[in-house]
């Protein structure tokens, strides 16, 4: 299955934007787009609103682009989560990692608040 990854800003916020399944063939593309952009801005918001599946490769893509924002004192905050993904997450602990709202719009304001 293939991932669609769409960039933009939101309130000055960098917003990734992800379609699709992030798992074993997709989960290093989506970090190979997302890890650049939190070198100028460390704090991004992830819309995962149409993610389907997630992998235990894009868990580790998660926890990667977690600390690397934790290491330049960003966040990162994902919006949308379906409830299964929700699940997993909370199960394996990611969920305290993320600033985790229901939609794009209190995301951005998650990191905009600091």
């Amino acid at each position: 299955m293939a991932l669609k990854i769409d960039i933009g800003t939101e309130q000055g916020v960098t917003v990734v934007t992800l379609v699709g399944a992030v798992d074993g063939n997709t989960a290093p593309e989506a970090q190979a787009a997302i890890l650049p952009l939190m070198e100028s801005q460390p704090s991004v918001v992830l819309d995962m609103a149409d993610v389907e599946y997630l992998s235990s490769a894009g868990l580790r893509t998660l926890l990667l682009l977690y600390r690397q924002a934790a290491a330049r004192d960003g966040k990162v905050a994902i919006a949308g989560l379906r409830e299964s993904i929700k699940d997993t997450m909370a199960v394996t602990g990611f969920l305290n990692f993320f600033l985790v709202q229901d939609d794009l719009a209190t995301a951005v304001a998650a990191i905009t608040k600091g």
